[in-house]
């Protein structure tokens, strides 16, 4: 049996000790609780990051030990992958905390599945909606989840695809986008390959209505929406039948561009007939001067998080760019594009 490195630092109540035992307890674990026990070498692993938050949102243990990785270089976790139980004495911080764990991990070369987070806050209240299904009290759902997520890294593979399909997804202007253009020169590095592109256009998406569980499941049956229109018409289709979609993001205020992030929001309609688990995301994000982290945690949340794509070892690809067109001048840039290319293929073909 393949040994699981639970990462498990800082102050630990019994209540979180007992979760996590019970979703480990038919694997052989090696447990890391302190910076002495680090292993000498975390790629190629499977590990559970087990995190209690402190009344602030901090495990100030943990993020010692990301440091640590950090140092040893950026693929100090390459071929890993990982999930995460986190749980919060409050109603705050569980996933924003876990989004900052997926980042940082993931530019060292961890991967994740889709859905890789159970969380819990106070008095398990963010169970409540799970217990209309399960008939089950609180804390017996979050043992089941933490369990099932356990079950997930342990069976997890990736498969690779022949001819993948290869969406791309965006709402610039050719002409002033710094994003578009480093997308140029990625796409410059994968000819050959089955690419379509969509251009969400000002007006065409409309935001989420916020129908009724009932009402949306009724139009993901009949493979529609509310609003109808180009995201019934061309884009849904278009997400459901990609292999692979790459998210070409702008930041607009330390955050995705309200047209993409429009389509985030319908995508509901599809996932509630269609699940996402074999869908690999990527994504581009340039800055005019700060704040790409912010971009791309709001990528992982999104998508990763909730939406459930998996997410390959460096899936973002990011650079700040002010003027139009200055992309092109930044030292090394077609040297990154190249080696995103290839990280696009390696991850998903055959």
């Amino acid at each position: 049996m393949e040994t699981i490195y639970l990462i498990m630092p800082g102050k630990i109540s019994d209540s979180f000790v007992e979760v996590v035992k019970a979703a480990t307890e038919n694997y052989q674990l090696t447990v890391v609780k302190t910076i002495q026990d680090f292993p000498v070498d975390l790629r190629n692993k499977k590990i559970i990051f087990a995190v209690e938050l402190d009344q602030c949102g901090f495990n100030i243990p943990l993020f010692e030990m990301l440091l640590k990785l950090k140092e040893r270089g950026d693929d100090s976790l390459l071929g890993s992958r990982a999930v995460i139980i986190i749980q919060s004495p409050g109603e705050l911080y569980t996933k924003s905390t876990a989004q900052k764990i997926i980042f940082l991990t993931n530019q060292m070369g961890c991967r994740f599945p889709g859905h890789p987070v159970v969380e819990a806050a106070y008095n398990l209240g963010n169970f409540l909606t799970w217990q209309k299904t399960f008939k089950l009290p609180l804390i017996e759902i979050y043992k089941k989840q933490s369990k099932e997520l356990v079950k997930k890294l342990a069976g997890e593979n990736l498969k690779l695809i022949d001819r993948p399909k290869i969406l791309v997804l965006h709402s610039s202007l050719f002409k002033t986008s710094n994003t578009l253009m480093l997308w140029r020169m990625v796409k410059e590095n994968l000819s050959g390959e089955n690419i379509k592109e969509l251009h969400v256009e000002n007006g065409t998406v409309i935001d989420c209505r916020g129908c009724s569980y009932k009402t949306c499941i009724h139009y993901s049956e009949e493979k529609s929406c509310f609003y109808g229109g180009i995201m019934v018409k061309e884009i849904l289709p278009a997400i459901e039948r990609a292999d692979c979609i790459i998210w070409l993001c702008p930041n607009y205020n330390d955050a995705i561009s309200a047209k993409l992030m429009a389509v985030i929001n319908r995508m509901t309609v599809l996932y509630k007939r269609v699940k996402f688990r074999n869908k690999t995301i990527f994504s581009i994000v340039v800055s005019g001067n700060s704040g790409s982290d912010c971009v791309v945690k709001q990528v992982i949340g999104t998508l990763n998080i909730n939406k459930g794509f998996r997410l390959p070892p460096y899936f973002a690809l990011i650079v700040t760019a002010n003027d139009p067109g200055s992309v092109k001048s930044i030292h090394g840039i077609d040297r990154e594009a190249k080696k995103f290319a290839e990280n696009i293929i390696r991850e998903i073909k055959k």
